[in-house]
């Protein structure tokens, strides 16, 4: 019978191996592939890499299996062999150390660090179908790695606790701020975590020793045991090679010091290769580590403690000096205009078309995204040149598509500097129908976490979990789009919006007056407001193009119809005329609307706008008058 790795480690130090996926990109094998396969295809691969690391002196071995979850395989459609790879990469493992040392098996955080609309129950469910194979195939612990957040490593803790009270070691991925993803500082994590069973707590990957040994410094006095693999320092990218450079010989110094702060597992994540460990073991051979110290109950926090120090964080909250739209459109009618910025440099018609919306009295002015993919001037710039020459209200939109998340919350903070405050999540249409089809579409976030982590911003927490210092004040949009076959369907999506955090909606143009009446009727268990999308129609071509070709626009037959064979003014006057029979309709259920303004046509919205405030006038006078009948 094996001896328990929990009463090992109480008084002595592991070496644990280095990186897998690195060193076989290394050794040649291209990205793109699962290198999780290699234990069903090419097991003498994975086996000459394990036997390399027990060489250089590990003895604690991680089994091949980081990403040999249900979710990530599905990416190579090996959704239906989770079992067989985390069996197999238990066998290599096994063979490659010849009871010479300890197995255990890994498994990856699924998120990575990027929050996807996984919900709980299916997390679960992937993590216990790959910690029961490992678990049945024999490993003397598993290891939970690469972790950003507490929420996730929780879910996967839980599933292993479950059904078995295997050693588990549990490992977050942090920078130098030492906060998990959701805002955790590492002696609440830590707190958690050895709450819910946790055996070992440590760090790996996205940092090299310098950040992880200043996350332990926070914890090394709470007497849990600690397993410490970082990176081999900041990855470099060379000649479209990806290279990392701290050397074997800086590995052999950290190593003691970390050693020195209570870790009794030092290995390696990315970079890292058998010289990495052949160091940490040579440096550490003559080491004699003291026993723990005993467990420091008085270090550790309390969930009462946790949640009110989120509630209590020192940070400074901005105070608002005008309603917001949200506000205004809860009390009367609320116009929003949207004018697209230019897509070329000349900004002389834009500011001139916002200045006479701001005459005619809009509430706010939205500038969209590169909308259609197509690359425009700025909307954070021209935003607050509106905000700054017209005194309107800008709302900015922000699309999943263009940025990657450092370039999203980069953005959003860049908001926040400027005053602007009013955004909308959009997903972005994909940029191969663009003007540069060759760009790449980021789509690092879905529009339902992007509501969710600008709302973390709200909390004053970035991203990344570090403390901002000062609260955002961000009032976020989210789009519907109701112009499809089941508006029922529509509506479930657009609560998960709402529970996302959205503050408003607002709708892609509708041609429908049936579909407004059915919209109110599908929406009125909503408890934000909605703003109607009214696009006035330029001409005939505009009105078959928008039909037939742009994404998420539907015209009724009848205004089709109205609009055959129109061009120039006449067109335009017709489409004026039907977007005021729909405004008036939209008015009668909705207090918000979204006029959309065609080819910078802005004196059609300025119509449109002015129409909007004469219904509401005439609205307000009947009621007036209702009331002092009654």
């Amino acid at each position: 019978m094996r001896v328990d790795l929990r009463k090992v480690l109480q008084k002595e130090i592991l070496i644990g191996d280095g990186a897998i996926g690195t060193y076989l990109y290394q050794k040649g094998f291209p990205v793109g592939i699962s290198y999780e396969e290699l234990n069903l295809e090419s097991p003498d691969v994975i086996l000459d890499v394990h036997m390399q690391y027990i060489d250089a002196g590990t003895q604690l071995i991680e089994t091949n299996t980081y990403s040999a979850n249900y979710d990530k395989l599905s990416k190579f459609g090996l959704e239906d062999k989770v079992v067989d790879i985390n069996r197999a990469g238990v066998r290599i493992a096994r063979e490659a150390l010849n009871g010479r040392g300890y197995v255990v098996g890994a498994a990856g955080s699924i998120r990575a660090g990027k929050r996807f609309d996984i919900s709980k129950s299916k997390l679960g469910y992937y993590y216990e179908e790959q910690v029961t194979a490992l678990i049945e195939e024999g490993v003397d612990g598993i290891m939970l790695e690469t972790f950003y957040d507490v929420e996730e490593l929780l879910i996967a803790l839980r599933s292993i606790r479950k059904q078995s009270e295997i050693p588990v070691i549990c490992q977050f991925a942090i920078d130098d701020i030492g906060r998990t993803l959701d805002g955790y500082t590492m002696p609440q994590a830590f707190s958690i975590l050895h709450g819910e069973g946790a055996d070992v707590i440590g760090f790996n990957c996205r940092s090299g020793p310098n950040a992880i040994m200043r996350a332990m410094e926070t914890v090394s006095d709470i007497g849990i045991p600690m397993s410490v693999y970082p990176n081999a320092g900041i990855a470099d990218y060379i000649d479209g090679e990806v290279r990392f450079g701290a050397s074997a010989e800086y590995f052999g110094q950290t190593a003691v010091r970390f050693a020195d702060l209570n870790a009794r597992i030092i290995g390696g994540c990315c970079g890292t290769t058998p010289e990495h460990i052949k160091a940490i073991a040579e440096a550490l051979a003559a080491y004699q580590p003291a026993l723990l110290p005993p467990l420091n109950e008085e270090a550790l926090f309390t969930r009462d403690e946790i949640r009110s120090s989120f509630v209590s964080l020192d940070q400074s909250e901005k105070t608002r000096t005008e309603p917001t739209i949200v506000d205004l459109v809860k009390e009367r009618h609320t116009v929003i205009v949207e004018l697209d910025p230019p897509r070329d440099l000349d900004i002389e018609k834009f500011l001139k078309g916002a200045k006479c919306l701001k005459a005619a009295g809009v509430d706010a002015l939205t500038l969209a995204d590169n909308s259609l993919a197509v690359t425009r001037m700025s909307n954070m710039a021209l935003g607050y040149l509106v905000k700054e020459q017209t005194g309107i209200r800008p709302l900015i939109h922000i699309a999943c598509r263009d940025r990657n998340l450092i370039g999203t919350q980069s953005h959003l903070m860049g908001f926040d500097a400027l005053g602007i405050d009013h955004v909308l999540a959009v997903t972005g249409d994909p940029a191969r129908f663009g003007d540069l089809p060759g760009a790449s579409s980021v789509y690092d976030m879905t529009s339902f976490e992007i509501i969710r982590m600008i709302k973390q911003l709200n909390d004053g927490i970035a991203f990344s979990g570090k403390p901002l210092k000062q609260k955002a004040d961000f009032v976020v949009g989210a789009a519907f789009n109701p112009n499809v076959k089941y508006i029922e369907k529509a509506v479930q999506r657009l609560e998960k919006k709402i529970a996302a955090g959205a503050d408003y909606i607002m709708t892609q143009p509708v041609y429908d007056k049936d579909l407004i009446v059915a919209l109110k009727e599908a929406t009125k268990h909503l408890e934000i407001p909605i703003f109607i999308g009214i696009m006035p129609l330029a001409s005939g071509r505009n009105a078959e193009y928008l039909h037939n070709e742009v994404p998420g626009i539907l015209l009724s037959d009848e205004v089709r119809e109205q609009m055959a064979g129109l061009e120039g003014e006449e067109g335009r006057a017709t489409g004026t005329a039907i977007a005021k029979e729909l405004i008036e309709v939209a008015m009668e259920h909705f207090n918000g609307i979204y006029i959309m303004t065609p080819f910078m046509f802005y004196d059609m919205s300025e119509e449109l706008t002015k129409f909007v405030w004469e219904k509401s006038n005439h609205i307000m006078e009947k009621k007036g008058s209702a009331a002092i009948i009654n």
